[in-house]
Order: structure tokens, then sequence, then C-alpha cells
């Protein structure tokens, strides 16, 4: 005889099930090795051991298997830094660049890249010659700014490699050397980072120092802008905008010079106001040209920014 459950008895015992299924679940996430490591590195830490306390650190700035706890990993960022841990002091720097987990404060900021440059944090190396090289937080001084992104970059910072591949290709600080530049951002590119890609693209889209190739750049554009790289975006919608290596498309390259727009990318702010000007790819709105306008000349770039008139 078949026998079928009684209907409130399965509703009690559906909640019953659910809860053993999560505690079965907690009990498989709390013995899951980067729980246990994170542990371990916890442990090691209050025993003095500053490396695990630089590493214990990222996984709280970042919740991995372990609950997410900015201010506490800015403290144990600082217990290393002072311990001579260079890339503590540069990731502390760029929480306090950002005001992640600390109040921000710039000139903090900068002492702790530089910390992390002396004691062999290379991302300190790199960041700080960022600094010098935009003037902001450090005087502005692009020799400076090369010789520290030549330190990165020999000291496996490929992000380095990148930043002084863009001054060889401008010939800033250093003399032009498009060929090294070359080079420097491809070793970037091969390391995924996208700042490297971006300058490999841009020298395929102009043929200088590689063999031009647009439709190697657009892929080198696309994939960069995928990864959320403003500027990887901006070049992709410069290239829809022209019809260069891919199909002339003024509503993708206003949607790409959107989301740049958005990421903090100056020059794309600058360039969807011109086809809001010229009513390619988007309605004609000349209140959205000032408001373009004033958002770049905000970030920076100078040919949006009112000019003062003449006597």
């Amino acid at each position: 005889m078949q026998t079928h459950p009684v209907p409130g008895s399965f509703r009690r015992r559906g909640p019953l099930r659910l809860l053993l299924l999560i505690g079965v679940g907690l009990a498989a996430s709390g013995c899951h090795p980067g729980n246990q490591e994170a542990k371990l590195l916890s442990r090691s830490c209050e025993s003095g051991d500053v490396t695990a306390c630089n590493e214990f650190a990222a996984r709280l700035q970042q919740g991995e298997y372990v609950l997410r706890d900015e201010p506490r990993a800015a403290t144990l960022f600082q217990r290393a830094c002072d311990g001579g841990v260079g890339t503590s002091c540069a990731s502390l720097g760029v929480m306090y660049q950002r005001g992640r987990g600390v109040r921000r404060d710039s000139a903090r900021a900068s002492d702790l890249f530089r910390q992390g440059c002396e004691r062999g944090g290379m991302e300190g190396c790199t960041r700080l010659g960022v600094l010098h090289l935009r003037g902001v937080g450090a005087p502005r001084d692009v020799e400076r700014a090369a010789a520290l992104f030549h330190q990165a970059c020999d000291g496996g910072d490929v992000t380095g490699c990148a930043e002084l591949g863009a001054l060889y290709a401008a010939g800033e600080g250093v003399e032009q050397d498009v060929d090294r530049a070359a080079t420097l951002f491809q070793r970037s590119c091969d390391s995924t980072t996208t700042t490297g890609c971006v300058g490999l693209g841009r020298l395929y889209s102009a043929g200088a120092g590689v063999p031009r190739n647009d439709s190697l750049a657009v892929k080198l554009f696309d994939d960069a802008c995928d990864e959320a790289d403003a500027a990887g975006c901006f070049h992709l919608g410069r290239l829809h905008e022209s019809g260069a290596g891919i199909a002339q498309d003024f509503g993708r390259a206003a949607a790409l010079y959107r989301n740049a727009c958005d990421r903090g990318h100056g020059e794309a702010c600058y360039s969807l106001a011109a086809l809001y000007e010229k009513g390619a790819g988007v309605r004609r709105i000349p209140e959205r040209v000032t408001e373009l306008h004033r958002r770049a000349c905000e970030l920076g770039h100078a040919e949006a920014c009112p000019r003062p008139k003449g006597p």
C-alpha cells in the first residue's frame, strides 16, 4: 500500500532538513583549508611573526576566509610595516590614499609608499612614482618618477614596467624609445596588467615600435575594458568612433566613453560631450555637453576647462 506524507508533517520536517543542511554547510566551510590557514596566520601574527601579520591583514582586507575588517587590516599592516615588511607599508599607503579602513591622508600615504619602496615593497616604488609624475601628494618630478618605475620594474612589479613604458613612449623623464616602450608594455601585459595592455594597444594602433595592427589593438583595448580599465574602454571607444579596425559605431563609442567617464577618465567625458554636441550616437543635448565639460575639467582634462577671457 502506497503511503503519502501528511502535508502538515512535510511542512514541519522541511525547515528541520534545511537547518540540517545549513549546519553541514557551515561545518564544511569551517573545515576549509582557507579557514584553517587564516587561523594559523592569526596565531602566528599574535606570536610576533610580522610576515604572517601582512598575510592575515590582506585576508581581512578582502574578506578571504575571514570576516572583512578593514580597520583591523590597517592595524596589522602597520605592525608589519613597523617590522620591516615593505609590502605592508605600501598596502597601508593605499588604504590611506583611498580612505579605506582609515581616514584619508595623502601625505601619510606618500610617506608609506616611500617606506615601502625603501624596504623592498616594489608596489610602493611604483605608487610613489605615480605621485611624483602627477605632482599629487609629492613634488612633480618626472625624472624621479622614471627612476622609481625603473626600480619597481627591475624588482618584479609589472605595473611599474607599464608606467615606465608610458614614459619611454612619450619621451618624458627619459629619452624617447618606442621599441623599449613596446617591450615594457608587452612584459606587463603578459602578466595580465591592463595598463600594459592598453599601452601596447596604443602602439599597435599607431604602428609605433610595433607593426600597425588595428585588430590587435581592438582586442587589447577590449580585454582591458572587460577588466574595468577606464583607459581601455576609452581607447576602444575611439576606435569605434573612427572605425579603425572595427565597424564604425557612434552608439557603441558613446557607451564606452560613458563607462570610462564614470570611472574617472577625463578625456572620455570630453569625447562623450563631443558626441552629445554633434548628436552622433546619442540625442543632441546641449546641457549634457556643459555638464560633461565640467566633469572632464574636474578630472584634469585641461582642454575641457573654461579659458580665461582676454583683456
